[in-house]
């Protein structure tokens, strides 16, 4: 009986723990975002934006495609509000002499058409989903566009690159419920969007990951870059997770879509184009 009652005792304990203890989860959860078991907000998952800041980031109406011939409104470019606060970025006179000669080629010379990597911030805003993982020290970000990724180094600040990288280095750190990430060591050969805006070798991006809720990130990116902008400047926009229940991120390895473009010149007579049906 003793033993029983012991048994009983203990069982009843236990379940006073455990009701304690999701009542504490409960309060933690209270905001709606999902976190880690130290706490943190957690932003495992795949996400994507819904902007057209991958045409332009700057406010921008419709405007026809190359090549209407042939395309029609296929290739046509859809209206956008931006991305950047302010609406208008703000350059130096140089650079933007530079960014209008870049737009004028841009089919032509967006670094996307060759499937180098995006940089950040146009990683995030591409018409692409990415993934989070994330673990207490390290946080992958795997993107679906070219399979380009990139680590943030959490709370790791003596951890730094030692050569420049199209995805750059990024050191990271919680302001409490705020993901702030430096992202330095950029190469300069990226743009931000289809519309020829660009950066110098001496960009660094401030990145600020907030959650508002377990299914949406606002996202803030503060530019600087003394060769290009008279000033720091910003994009924000929201990040949403994708809720599919079969979600996954799909392969594009766009380097054989690009081969004819930028080898086409000297493929041998009678090769075939791209990867031919299996």
């Amino acid at each position: 009986m003793k033993t029983k009652s012991k048994k009983l005792a203990l069982i009843s304990y236990l379940t006073i723990l455990i009701g304690i203890f999701s009542i504490s989860t409960v309060l933690a959860q209270g905001d709606g975002i999902t976190r880690t078991p130290d706490g943190k907000p957690d932003f495992s998952g795949i996400w994507q934006a819904l902007t057209s800041a991958h045409y332009n980031i700057e406010p921008h109406a419709a405007e026809g495609g190359p090549h209407p011939g042939l395309f029609g409104a296929l290739s046509a470019v859809p209206a956008g509000l931006g991305i950047v606060e302010g609406g208008q970025i703000p350059y130096n006179e140089q650079s933007r002499r530079q960014r209008d000669a870049n737009r004028a080629t841009a089919l032509e010379n967006d670094p996307l058409a060759k499937c180098y990597m995006p940089g950040v911030p146009r990683a995030n805003y591409l018409p692409f989903p990415f993934q989070i993982v994330q673990s207490r020290d390290v946080i992958l970000v795997a993107y679906e566009f070219a399979e380009a990724n990139r680590i943030m180094y959490v709370d790791q600040p003596d951890l730094q690159s030692q050569v420049d990288a199209w995805m750059g280095h990024s050191n990271a750190h919680w302001e409490g419920d705020t993901l702030v990430v430096e992202v330095t060591g950029q190469i300069p050969d990226s743009w931000f969007d289809r519309a020829g805006n660009f950066h110098s070798f001496q960009m660094q991006v401030e990145e600020r990951w907030t959650p508002a809720g377990s299914n949406v990130i606002m996202y803030e990116a503060t530019i600087t870059d003394p060769n290009v902008f008279t000033r720091p400047w910003k994009v924000s926009f929201p990040l949403y997770k994708r809720l599919e229940a079969n979600m996954q991120l799909l392969e594009f390895k766009c380097a054989e879509f690009a081969e004819e473009y930028l080898y086409g010149e000297w493929r041998k007579e009678g090769t075939p184009i791209g990867n031919p049906p299996q």
